[in-house]
């Protein structure tokens, strides 16, 4: 017998038989999720499940990956499928906090009353697009901060909160691009998934190529809304999880700090590791993976399928690991040597 670290439950069977019954319809709801991108979003199933994991889990994406392959395409298709009010900002060098939050301006009224009002920024809906986010400033790239954690934003002393649910879909160049500023770490921890996108393979490129350059172009299809995604990532955070889950989950994200690794090559090796924010990232998404394979319970293969897109971002390297060559991919993968 299993025994669960944290089910949600109560003690009656009928608890349980209800929990059941709304995983597999929720289940059942995800696959026409995901058969409505896949009508716009050709091949990349990776990257889909990763993006639909992060937004279960009720976090933020960050998607890496070179221009020109469908990161803004994919976050748009996102907003249409899932019934969202979405939005889009560019960041550029010269992008400035209030234009992502709002501002107040001072207007006046036909009896020449004057006072200030707040203009809400583009911020202000459940799906934001952040693309080439670190194209901006640091300066601007902040404003985010309290948004993405707090679901609210603070202007002139008044705070203002964001609607429900909000995400952030960020997208990223490849730092080696030129005109790039790097994220600092408090803001990737924000961060549930890194999501890397690479080029399609053969048969998607050519499956992408037919429909696209037609007279008609697929449209994506709403399959849910707003309340339902809510609603199951209610669901997610009931879902059981078995002690040797749990166990995984620890050690993976113990093992990754300098500090304390038992391994005295990763002391070496890691400049910092993650936080507990890396666990609890864990945690939800194992859940949501777990429901999109439609399965009732996580596995410790999914923790070590979504270890790398919760850490990656989450640690770095020395300057002697990264002159001797190592690549935090390597030092992943031996992480993961330890709980398989």
């Amino acid at each position: 017998m299993v025994e669960v670290a944290d089910t949600g439950l109560g003690n009656s069977s009928a608890d349980a038989a209800t929990l059941v019954a709304e995983v597999e319809a929720l289940g059942d709801r995800l696959r026409q999720v995901r058969d409505a991108i896949g009508r716009v979003i050709f091949g990349q199933q990776a990257v889909v499940d990763h993006t639909l994991i992060t937004l279960l889990s009720g976090g933020h994406a960050l998607l890496v990956g070179l221009p020109g392959l469908g990161k803004t395409k994919l976050v748009e298709t996102l907003g249409a499928v899932l019934g969202l009010d979405a939005k889009r900002v560019q960041f550029t060098p010269d992008l400035m906090p209030a234009d992502i939050i709002g501002s107040e301006v001072l207007e006046e009224s036909e009896g020449g009353r004057r006072a200030f009002r707040f203009l809400q920024g583009p911020v202000f809906c459940q799906l934001l697009m952040a693309d080439e986010i670190n194209r901006a400033s640091p300066r601007t790239q902040s404003a985010l901060l309290q948004a993405m954690q707090e679901q609210r934003v603070a202007v002139a002393g008044v705070v203002h909160p964001l609607p429900a649910p909000f995400h952030v879909l960020a997208t990223q160049n490849p730092i080696e691009q030129e005109g790039t500023y790097p994220l600092p770490e408090a803001q990737l921890d924000r961060f549930l998934l890194e999501v890397e996108i690479g080029y399609p393979d053969e048969a998607a490129e050519r499956a992408m190529l037919l429909a696209t350059t037609g007279a008609r172009e697929a449209k994506p299809l709403q399959a849910l809304g707003a309340a339902e995604l809510m609603a199951a990532q209610a669901l997610i955070r009931r879902i059981p999880v078995g002690e040797t889950v749990l166990d995984a989950i620890l050690t993976l994200v113990r093992t990754a700090r300098p500090e304390g690794s038992p391994i005295e090559e990763l002391r070496r090796q890691l400049a910092w590791g993650p936080g507990p924010r890396a666990a609890q990232a864990l945690m939800l998404a194992t859940r949501a993976r777990a429901v999109l394979d439609g399965r009732l319970a996580p596995s410790v293969e999914d923790v070590l399928a979504l270890a790398e897109p919760v850490l990656r971002h989450r640690m770095a390297l020395t300057f002697s690991a990264r002159a001797d060559g190592v690549q935090l991919g390597d030092v992943i993968a031996r992480l993961k040597d330890r709980i398989a």
